[in-house]
Formats: structure tokens, C-alpha cells, sequence
């Protein structure tokens, strides 16, 4: 039986049509039919039958095989091609025996076969069967219009984050806002290009002084919006125009602000993870200030890809000894590189997005592999220098889609005219003031 829609389910009897050219024949079918409770419909001929299938719910048919016309046979074919919504059970009635008559009928579309003279019993017990399978088809197509109705749903929020993503991702863009920043002395070039709509990589630089510059690179564990939104709190202790804010900075005396060391400025960013953020997240950073007065270049690499300077005279220096990253282990310490540079040289941070960059032979890009396309494009600087780097990778890994976000910075320090401010020996001195503005 089928149910009516409602809070109280009404059983419905299950319409059968009787389709054979003898009366008799059809009348006798019938009559067992409406005694067991089924609606029933009679016709003579399989055309009139289809005719009556196009407008008309049938849940089971019971056809004769050999008919005027039509057969049995081709009316089930037509039959099956009509496009119904719901199943139809088809039962042949049929004098055949033989293994490829079944065949053909099976082939043209027939659920089950009855042979002439039909008896009571075995007709009862075709329609039992027929009506499990309905049963079972119609909870199937039920359970298949919940699942339709949830993938539009989903669909729906998908393309709800979609868009949010993309706005997202937007936001994230003006975070690097200026991809290429003068500084007089220096030139500071960046290169982000995320994986998914949103990442978890930042680069970025402010000026603390006029001989002073400062260049970072970090990568937030993990993909995705968790990551991102960790980058966009990150960059916001990182702004030069609020020094307030910057955690690279402590009041002095007087009001003012000072630049702290590299290493104490990881160790701060490794307290506000672990005692403030709290999130199940750590990152990867390196940190380098450039002050032009005394030619010195002061990081620390928290567990991130190697920092390269490109000397003047083409040579490739990897710095830094590791280190652990930031917010994985209270009272971590961070150890301070400190090398000379000058005019020419130019400093490269970039995330892991290139050097755990898999190769289509199993391997990594790596740091050799960073290494040698710094060689090959030593005489280029700045965006130049950074596009050569992910044309290089794409290269290598034979595709434009890095599994990870690729980023990077360079730092050019700039050749300088005669009469400049030139680099002098010594030790930098503490609390150099931010210049108003």
C-alpha cells in the first residue's frame, strides 16, 4: 500500500493495470485483483495501455506477452522510456518457457514473468514481490530527495563562504598592500601567493628610523581561515604607524618608543601566544633589522627557512642556525645572527611554501634548490628577483599550484651616491627614536 501525505498517513491501494486482448483473461485477472484490494484498470490493446501509462500513476502492470499490434514485449520497452518519476513493476504473462525468450524479456525491461494458465497463488505472490521492490524504490527516491535538498543547501552555504572567502581574501591582499616600498637606502619588495582563497603566510616591513629598517617573514601552522585570521592579528602587533601597538617596541623614559633586540622580540611574540592567544597554533618567523649607520644586519630565524643574502659580487649566504618556532615552548630562547652588509647586498626571507615544495621525483625543492635559482637570477632585485623564484619552483614542481602558500620578501640595500650617509664601525646604538610621522 501506498500513504497519502498528512499527519495521518491513509493507505492508498496500489493501481494495477491489466493489459491483454482476450476479455476473459482480463476479467479473471481483475477480479482476483480487486478482491485483494488493489485499484485496477483493464485495456485491450498496449497502445491504449501506454497511452494510459502517460497520464495516469500505474504502480504495477501485468501484460500479456503475444497481443495484436503492439506485443507485450515492445510495450514494455515504451513503457521504461517514458520517463517516469516512479517505478513501474512489470510481470509478463507469458506461454514461453525457453531461457532466451526470459532473456528478451528481461533485456526489454521486465521485473517477473508469469505463466498462462495464472494461477492464484503464484499471481499473489509476483504482486508481493513487486510491491517490496516499490516499497524499497520509493524510499529510496525519498531518502535521494533529502539528500538533493541537502546538497542545495549546502551549495548554498558554500557559495555563502565562497564569497566570504573571497572578501577574505581581499582583506588579506591589503595587508601587503604595497608590494614595492621605498625607503630611500633600501628597497623592500614582497610576494604572497596563497594556496586556498585565504592563508596563513605574512611578509611584510616598517621603518623605524631613517637608518633603520625592519623586514619579517611568518607562516602560521595549519591552511585555511583559522590560519588567516592568526596572520591578521599578527600583522597588527607588527604596524609601524602604531609603535604603541608594535610588540618590537617598549616605551623608553621619556615616552618615547625604542626598538627592541630581534631575539626579544620573538621571545615577546612567544608570550602572547602561549599566554594570551592560547590557540592550538604555532608559526614560523624570522625578524631582521638593517640599520644603514653601521652596516649591520641583526635577525633571528624561529624555526623558518634559512634567511639568503645575495652579497654585491653575486655570492649566496645562508644565515641563521634554526631555532625553535614561536608559541610551542614557554621560555624558548632565540639566538641573534648578526652579519655585516653593505650597498648591493640584498636580504631574502621566504616561507616553507618553497622549500618543502614537492617535486614530481619525490623530493623537495629545498634549500639547494632555493639556493641555486637565487644564483641563476643573482643579478636581478627586488619583484624581478622574487617572480624568477616562483618561475623557478613552478618549473620544478611542473605546476602553477603549490600545496602550500608561497611568500617572500628581499631587501635591497641600495647603491649610494656620493655624499650619503655611509655605513661606520661599530655597535648600534640603543633607543634611536621613531622620527615624528
Amino acid at each position: 500500500m501506498k500513504f497519502k501525505e498528512g499527519t495521518q498517513p491513509i493507505p492508498v491501494p496500489r493501481h494495477v493495470l491489466v493489459v491483454d486482448d482476450s476479455r476473459a483473461q482480463r476479467h479473471m485477472v481483475s477480479m482476483q485483483l480487486r478482491r485483494w484490494g488493489y485499484r485496477v484498470s483493464e485495456c485491450e490493446t498496449a497502445n491504449a495501455a501506454l497511452d494510459l501509462c502517460r497520464g495516469t500513476d500505474i504502480d504495477i502492470i501485468i501484460s500479456d506477452w503475444m497481443m495484436p499490434g503492439m506485443t507485450g514485449l515492445e510495450f514494455c520497452k515504451e513503457f521504461r522510456g517514458l520517463g517516469r518519476e516512479n517505478y513501474g513493476y512489470f510481470v509478463l504473462l507469458t506461454s514461453k518457457s525457453e531461457k532466451t525468450e526470459i532473456a528478451d524479456g528481461l533485456e526489454a525491461g521486465a521485473d517477473d514473468f508469469l505463466t498462462k494458465p495464472v494461477s492464484s497463488n503464484e499471481l499473489r505472490a509476483r504482486l508481493r514481490a513487486g510491491e517490496r521492490m516499490l516499497a524499497m524504490q520509493a524510499e529510496l527516491l525519498a531518502k535521494n530527495k533529502v539528500i538533493v535538498s541537502t546538497l542545495v543547501e549546502l551549495q548554498k552555504l558554500y557559495d555563502s563562504l565562497d564569497r566570504d572567502l573571497i572578501e577574505a581574501r581581499k582583506l588579506q591582499q591589503t595587508l601587503i598592500r604595497d608590494r614595492v616600498r621605498e625607503y630611500g637606502w633600501a628597497r623592500v619588495s614582497l610576494i604572497l601567493r596563497n594556496s586556498g582563497r585565504v592563508g596563513g603566510d605574512l611578509v611584510g616591513s616598517f621603518r623605524v628610523d631613517e637608518d633603520r629598517v625592519v623586514v619579517y617573514s611568518i607562516d602560521v601552522s595549519g591552511h585555511g581561515v583559522a590560519s588567516a585570521m592568526m596572520t591578521a592579528r599578527l600583522a597588527g602587533f607588527l604596524t609601524g604607524s602604531s609603535p604603541e601597538q608594535n610588540l618590537a617596541f617598549q616605551t623608553g623614559p621619556e615616552g618615547d618608543h625604542l626598538l627592541l633586540p630581534p631575539a626579544a622580540v620573538v621571545e615577546r611574540f612567544n608570550r602572547l601566544m602561549l599566554e594570551e592567544i592560547q590557540a592550538e597554533q604555532y608559526f614560523t618567523m624570522a625578524f631582521a633589522v638593517i640599520d644603514r649607520r653601521t652596516g649591520q644586519l641583526d635577525l633571528v630565524q624561529a624555526g623558518h627557512p634559512h634567511p639568503m643574502l645575495i652579497r654585491a659580487d653575486g655570492r649566496v649566504q645562508r644565515l641563521g642556525d634554526g631555532g625553535l618556532p614561536v608559541g610551542l615552548i614557554a621560555g624558548a630562547g632565540f639566538d641573534p645572527v648578526r652579519v655585516r652588509v653593505q650597498p648591493g647586498d640584498r636580504l631574502i626571507l621566504c616561507s616553507d611554501g618553497f622549500t618543502e615544495c614537492p617535486l614530481p621525483n619525490g623530493k623537495d625543492f629545498g634549500e639547494d634548490g632555493l639556493t641555486e635559482s637565487l644564483r641563476a637570477s643573482a643579478n636581478l632585485s627586488g619583484s624581478d628577483l622574487l617572480e624568477a623564484m616562483v618561475w623557478d619552483l613552478t618549473r620544478a614542481a611542473g605546476t602553477e599550484s603549490f600545496p602550500d602558500d608561497v611568500s617572500g620578501i628581499v631587501l635591497d640595500l641600495l647603491p649610494q651616491e656620493p655624499g650619503q650617509h655611509r655605513p661606520v664601525s661599530g655597535i648600534a646604538q640603543p633607543g634611536h627614536r621613531i622620527p615624528d610621522g
